[in-house]
C-alpha cells in the first residue's frame, strides 16, 4: 500500500481492477484506493503476471503492507505475514417473528403489513452511484439490501431485487411509521468513521488546539463585482466561459497575498519545539470543496501569476475532479492559503477553521441586499462578508487587517484582477 497523501497512514482498497493469472504491464491501473483525502487508482511499476491477491476488496491496508505479487507465470508465492486478514462477514439477522395476536370472534380482519427486512449495513455502505440513485428514485432503504457486488457493494441489480420483494422499500413500512408519529422508540444510529472523516476530525482538533484563532471581519461592496461578472459571461457566452464568484475571490487571494505576502505563510517548529516562520515564495491558493464524506481542498498554484480565466478554467477542473474523488496527491497538497466559501449555501457569514499548516483562511459569505449608505443616502447595496482567521502565532491583527483591505480593494475593483 504506497502513501498516496501526506497524512495517509492507512488505505481502504475499494476494489480490484484485475484478477489473479491477468498479465501485467507497468502503468496498468490494478485496483482503486480510498486514501483520508480522495479515492485513486493505483498504478502497477510492474510487468508480470498477477499471482496472488493478499486482501479482499473492503479491507484497510496500512502504509507499506503487501496487497499483491506480480512476477513470472508459475511462481509459488506465499502470503507474507504483513498482510491484512479478511474482516470475518457478519451473517445477517433474521427478521424476528411478529406474535400471533390471541383469536377473537369480534376482532375484524386485518391485512398484516409486510414485515421490513433487518437492517444488514451499518455506517457507511458501499453501493455504486447508479445503484444510489434508482435507490433514492424507488424509495429503497439500502441499509437493508443485500450487496452481491465486488467487495460487498450494493449494485443497481440488488436494488431491483429488494424493490420487488417489497421488504427493502419505505412503502412496506406501515402506515403511521414515520419519524414524527411512531410510537416506538428511535434508535440511535452509529456512523462509523471514513478514512477522510477520521483525517478531518483529527486535522481540525488539531489546529483548533495547536493555533490560536483570531478572527477579521469586513463587508465588501460586491456590486461592481457581480456586474463585471455579468458583462464578461454575456460577452464570452459563445467561448463557453462562465466565471463563478469564487473565480474573483481566489483571483483577488492570490493578488491580495503578494502585496501582503506575511499571510503567505506557516508556523513550523524544528526537532528541538523552536519554533519558526516560512513565508511562502509561491502563493497556491487552496479553496473547499463539499464531497460525499466531507471537504477537500484542491489547490491552484500560482495563483497570483495565471489571469483571472487560467484560474476559473483550473479551479472548476480541480472541483470536478475532487466530486469524482480523482484528485492525485499534487493537486490537493502544498497549498499557502485557503478559500471557504459557503456564500452559494444561503450562508451569509461564518468563521473557518484554519488549514494547517497555513496561517490563515477566508470564509466568504453570501451577497446579501441590504441597506447602506452612500454619500450620506441611504440605497439598497449588495454586501459580501468576508471573515479572516489568523493563527495568532504568525499573524497579529493589523497584518490580517492590511490583507483584508487589499482584498476589499479588489473585489470592489475588481477590472483590476483582468491586468
Amino acid at each position: 500500500m504506497p502513501k498516496l497523501s501526506d497524512t495517509m497512514t492507512v488505505g481502504t482498497l475499494i476494489k480490484w481492477l484485475k484478477k489473479e493469472g491477468d498479465v501485467i504491464k507497468s502503468g496498468d491501473m490494478l485496483a482503486e484506493v480510498e486514501t483520508d483525502k480522495a479515492t485513486m487508482e493505483l498504478e502497477s511499476f510492474f510487468d508480470g503476471t498477477l499471482l496472488k491477491l493478499f486482501v479482499p476488496a473492503g479491507s484497510q491496508v496500512a502504509v507499506g503492507a503487501p496487497l499483491c505479487a506480480i512476477g513470472k507465470a508459475g511462481e509459488a508465492v506465499e502470503v507474507p505475514s504483513g498482510a491484512a486478514k479478511p474482516a470475518a462477514k457478519t451473517p445477517a439477522a433474521p427478521a424476528p417473528a411478529a406474535p400471533s395476536p390471541a383469536p377473537s370472534a369480534k376482532a375484524p380482519a386485518v391485512t398484516a403489513a409486510p414485515a421490513l427486512a433487518p437492517v444488514i449495513h451499518q455506517g457507511r455502505i458501499k453501493i455504486s452511484p447508479l445503484a444510489k440513485k434508482l435507490a433514492a428514485e424507488l424509495g429503497v432503504d439500502a441499509a437493508r439490501v443485500p450487496a452481491s457486488g465486488p467487495g460487498g457493494r450494493i449494485v443497481r441489480a440488488d436494488i431491483l431485487a429488494a424493490q420487488k420483494g417489497g421488504q427493502a422499500s419505505a412503502s412496506a413500512a406501515p402506515k403511521g411509521s414515520s419519524f414524527f408519529t411512531s410510537s416506538g422508540p428511535v434508535e440511535d444510529k452509529v456512523i462509523a468513521l471514513t478514512n477522510m472523516r477520521s483525517t478531518i476530525a483529527r486535522r481540525t482538533q488539531e489546529s483548533k488546539v495547536q493555533a490560536p484563532h483570531i478572527y477579521l471581519e469586513v463587508e465588501a461592496d460586491a456590486t461592481p463585482l457581480l456586474e463585471l461578472r455579468s458583462q464578461l459571461n454575456t460577452a464570452l457566452e459563445k467561448e463557453g466561459v462562465k466565471l463563478s464568484v469564487n473565480d474573483f475571490i481566489l483571483k483577488a487571494c492570490g493578488n491580495a497575498l503578494r502585496k501582503v505576502p506575511m499571510v503567505n505563510a506557516s508556523y513550523e517548529t524544528d526537532q528541538s519545539g523552536q519554533g519558526s516562520i516560512r513565508v511562502h515564495g509561491a502563493v497556491n491558493v487552496s479553496f473547499a470543496v463539499a464531497i460525499e464524506d466531507g471537504l477537500i481542498t484542491p489547490v491552484v498554484r500560482d495563483t497570483s501569476g495565471k489571469s483571472l480565466f487560467e484560474v476559473s478554467s483550473e479551479a472548476k477542473s480541480l472541483a470536478k475532479l475532487a466530486r469524482d474523488k480523482k484528485l492525485q496527491p499534487a493537486q490537493y497538497t502544498g497549498g499557502t492559503f485557503c478559500v471557504s466559501n459557503m456564500g452559494m449555501l444561503g450562508i451569509d457569514r461564518f468563521c473557518a477553521i484554519i488549514n494547517q499548516p497555513n496561517a490563515a483562511i477566508l470564509a466568504v459569505g453570501g451577497t446579501v441586499k441590504k441597506p447602506v449608505v452612500v454619500n450620506d443616502q441611504i440605497v439598497i447595496g449588495q454586501r459580501m462578508s468576508l471573515t479572516l482567521s489568523c493563527d495568532h502565532r504568525v499573524l497579529d491583527g493589523a497584518i490580517g487587517a492590511q490583507f483584508l483591505a487589499a482584498l476589499k480593494e479588489l473585489i470592489e475593483k475588481p477590472a483590476l484582477l483582468l491586468l
